[in-house]
């Protein structure tokens, strides 16, 4: 078996994919959110699309950002986690 570097390295561990992240209820919060995407653009104008389009494109951008950062905190700690007990 390869190890966990290698793993992350050859992309056989992709966390954001992990099925801890996609349960029933995130499954169903997206299903929702569909939905209410959908019913809010019918709703628009062109003008207001375009806005809302802009809105969202930045939006995905920040929570990109942010799952990165929390990945590599989470990380990080867990490091530090492991060095303290492999030290004590």
């Amino acid at each position: 078996m390869k190890s966990m570097i290698q793993e992350l390295w050859y992309g056989n561990i992709i966390p954001q994919e992990d099925e801890l992240t996609n349960t029933k209820d995130m499954k169903e919060c997206l299903k929702h959110i569909s939905e209410c995407h959908g019913d809010l653009e019918k709703s628009m104008t062109n003008e207001q699309k375009e806005i809302f389009q802009k809105f969202q494109n930045h939006w995905c951008k920040y929570a990109s950002h942010a799952e990165e950062a929390v990945f590599t905190y989470a990380f990080k700690l867990g490091m530090q986690i492991a060095i303290e007990a492999l030290t004590e």
